[in-house]
């Protein structure tokens, strides 16, 4: 199979899909590896670097038209719809349920797309995890960092010193974002509180964490009481390849803390609080209400070096059996593979996806067969 990697373009991306070392991987198994000019060089991985482990470096134009097998690590923006052709796959994250019109092009195109965030195996989100132990770690510091007064923070130093107030951080959802965040929080020295609605969770965030932190049930009672005494909420709800609930209303605002601030890691699947709205590295943060909010979509971009190194970890398995197979195949043979793909042949093969859009479901079991 011809596979390509383009250079990703969306504002302050640094990741790429496909590393050097597992150019060399495709190689070995008898793949062609179209890699774009400078797709890898803003993190060190240089042309040369590709061409050495037998890449062979194009244009964009040249990749798109060549590939049957596209290999990204954001989601195609609109300036890049028009190099897609019938029938090729596209293997990225995708967060369809936030997005109709790549919905709409991907449908329109017949492109088969496989969403790293909805490959599931045995509950576990294998392609997720890594950039969302990235998300959760930078949530902690970037809240850290935007509360202070100099971004329009209400100034408190989250970890606080000895004989002044810890700063105090809610974290909605206790999957891995949610534990990710914890650790970091609870590292520098936070009074942190954690909600989930899997009782079963929090059990066992209070093993994890020596009874160290706060546990709540995610009552809308329990939610409120927290936000109202939080300097900073991280929103890290996550319902896969479906939209984000909206949990913190705009009315709840008014409740909190001016100053305070919400990071919504769910903004790539539309946000969990309701006034969210994507922001980018250039201007991450926005105020409403005299609340702050950091709602940047590709926020392990920031850390283009250790997230594409762990992406390209887990992705890479999956992209060689697609390449060997063809991806009906490897999507009968590998139960992931069948989980990720959101859309086939013309038709949406994702529940969440159709759920969001009103727009027919085929269940990819009828199409594969």
């Amino acid at each position: 199979m011809i596979v390509g990697c383009p250079k990703e373009i969306k504002v302050h991306e640094y990741r790429v899909g496909i590393t050097p070392s597992n150019v060399h991987e495709y190689k070995e198994a008898g793949h062609i590896v179209y890699v774009e000019h400078d797709a890898g060089s803003t993190i060190g991985f240089s042309d040369e670097e590709y061409h050495r482990a037998g890449a062979k470096i194009v244009d964009k134009a040249k990749l798109f038209k060549e590939s049957e097998m596209i290999i990204k690590v954001k989601e195609p923006i609109e300036s890049e719809y028009s190099y897609f052709r019938e029938n090729q796959t596209l293997f990225t994250y995708l967060h369809l349920a936030a997005d109709r019109k790549l919905t709409d092009m991907l449908l329109d195109k017949k492109i088969n797309s496989v969403a790293y965030e909805t490959i599931k195996i045995k509950n576990i989100l294998p392609c997720l995890a890594p950039m969302s132990s990235i998300a959760g770690r930078l949530a902690v510091i970037e809240s850290a960092k935007y509360i202070q007064k100099t971004f329009g923070g209400n100034g408190m130093l989250l970890s606080g010193i000895p004989g002044t107030p810890k700063g105090k951080i809610t974290i909605i959802g206790a999957g891995v974002v949610g534990l990710n965040a914890a650790q970091l929080a609870m590292g520098i020295g936070a009074d942190v509180t954690i909600l989930d609605i899997d009782v079963a969770r929090l059990a066992y965030v209070d093993q994890m964490f020596d009874m160290r932190i706060h546990t709540l049930f995610s009552s809308r009672a329990n939610l409120l009481a927290s936000i109202k005494e939080a300097d900073a909420v991280i929103g890290a709800v996550l319902i896969p390849g479906a939209k984000a609930p909206k949990l913190v209303k705009k009315d709840d605002l008014g409740i909190m803390k001016t100053g305070a601030i919400l990071t919504d890691v769910a903004i790539d699947q539309g946000g969990c609080f309701e006034t969210s709205k994507p922001t980018t590295h250039d201007n991450p943060v926005f105020d409403i209400d005299g609340i702050l909010h950091y709602c940047v979509a590709n926020m392990p971009g920031s850390v283009a070096k250790t997230a594409t190194l762990a992406l390209t970890d887990s992705t890479l398995n999956f992209g060689l059996n697609i390449a060997k197979y063809g991806l009906k195949e490897a999507a009968i043979k590998d139960i992931g593979i069948l989980e990720g793909i959101n859309t086939y042949n013309g038709k949406c093969t994702y529940k969440g996806v159709s759920d969001a859009f009103g727009i027919e479901y085929t269940d990819i079991k009828d199409l594969i067969k």
